[in-house]
């Protein structure tokens, strides 16, 4: 899939603004708070019908306005698609060929990205929060059961941990309730961890293989999924992880009144990265923990393309000046002619230059485009 046409209103410090992209590779080139990250940024909220950046939506909207709205034009196996995000200060409306969508559920996962930033890099050493959302946003895109099921129990959460704080401070005292929230929480809490496993054991196989690639056969990388209760052997049965959830949650029903909070579930769990068999979030190099995060993303790319049938989308936001040379080279050969590029960057380095070909470029200067090279390109799967 590719994004052929993009056009944006009020959104960020782009007035108007209407571009044709390459279904190769697209290179933003402007100094800092010119609009190339805005213009990238766009491009995921029409995506995700959410920034990477803000969960503020009135922060998108050009200032003064109050709404913004974001167009594009989409190619896949299946023909071309006409995506729409229309902002306001009541909310947001996603559209499919005009049509709005009663649910972000039933729109998120037409057109797939994978946005690669500099903060990713500390996708390994960063904190659990990090790498649960990680999953969440990811796995999301390719399974919308999955979104719906994170959306209820963040649904369940809320309430149980309102409920806990009442009997916390004894404003309550019925029981009865706290045990329906209960069993209602570990429910679709033991199809989360089904799902995420899963998810991570088919993202660790491709991360291996570029591990492998990226270190010349020297670091294999696993994927552990870990949790703060103890998992079944054979953690891929929803039935058995809502017993041990639910028997989590009354053993330790008395503690989690105390502190006024639910402290098992997937909300609490984490992954680790494993190189060569040695934790390297606790021992690892920063360069291994650079190139394991750097496997881990791009091998995103591979598992989309394995489970919807096409490449995603690929944004780049200003990472290669976090990467070395090696790894630059690594990172552009591994998807050029697969995947459509997004790339942002305040110049084109020598290494740059010499590694894409033919690219499209567009110049970036507060809020205008100016396209500077084109580049028709063929069309990818």
């Amino acid at each position: 899939m590719y994004l052929k046409k993009l056009k944006l209103k009020d959104f960020r410090n782009y007035s108007q603004v209407e571009l044709n992209f390459s279904p190769a590779t697209n290179i933003l080139i402007g100094e800092n708070a010119q609009g190339k990250t805005n213009l990238l940024e766009s491009i995921y909220v029409l995506a995700m019908a959410r920034s990477q950046r803000t969960n503020n939506d009135h922060e998108l909207m050009r200032m003064g306005k109050n709404s913004a709205i974001i167009q594009g034009s989409l190619a896949n196996r299946l023909g071309t698609t006409k995506l729409e995000i229309d902002l306001n200060l009541k909310g947001k409306k996603a559209k499919v060929n005009q049509l709005e969508q009663a649910k972000l559920s039933q729109y998120i996962g037409k057109m797939n990205v994978i946005l690669f930033a500099p903060e990713d890099l500390s996708l390994v050493k960063g904190s659990p929060i990090v790498r649960r959302k990680f999953i969440d946003m990811e796995f999301g895109q390719i399974d919308s059961h999955y979104l719906y099921d994170l959306s209820q129990y963040k649904i369940i959460l809320r309430q149980r941990n309102r409920y806990l704080k009442q009997l916390q401070q004894k404003k309550v005292n019925d029981l009865l309730l706290l045990d329906v929230l209960s069993d209602q929480l570990a429910a679709f809490g033991a199809e989360l961890i089904v799902k995420r496993t899963k998810f991570l054991k088919d993202l660790s196989k491709f991360a291996n293989q570029l591990q492998l690639e990226i270190t010349h056969q020297r670091e294999k990388l696993a994927l552990e999924y870990l949790s703060k209760i103890t998992l079944p052997a054979a953690n891929d049965s929803p039935e058995q992880l809502y017993q041990v959830l639910k028997k989590q949650y009354t053993t330790h029903r008395d503690k989690e009144i105390f502190q006024g909070n639910t402290l098992y579930g997937p909300h609490r769990d984490d992954f680790k990265f494993i190189v060569n068999e040695q934790n390297v979030q606790l021992y690892g190099s920063q360069g291994q923990q650079r190139t394991a995060a750097l496997a881990v993303k791009l091998a995103e790319v591979n598992l989309m393309k394995n489970r919807i049938g096409e490449y995603p989308i690929l944004l780049l936001d200003d990472v290669l000046s976090e990467l070395d040379g090696k790894r630059q080279t690594n990172l552009l050969r591994a998807f050029q002619q697969k995947v459509q590029i997004f790339l942002t960057t305040p110049s084109l380095n020598d290494i740059t230059r010499q590694l894409i070909k033919d690219p499209k470029v567009f110049r970036i200067q507060q809020g205008k485009v100016v396209v500077e090279q084109e580049n028709q390109g063929g069309k990818q799967d």
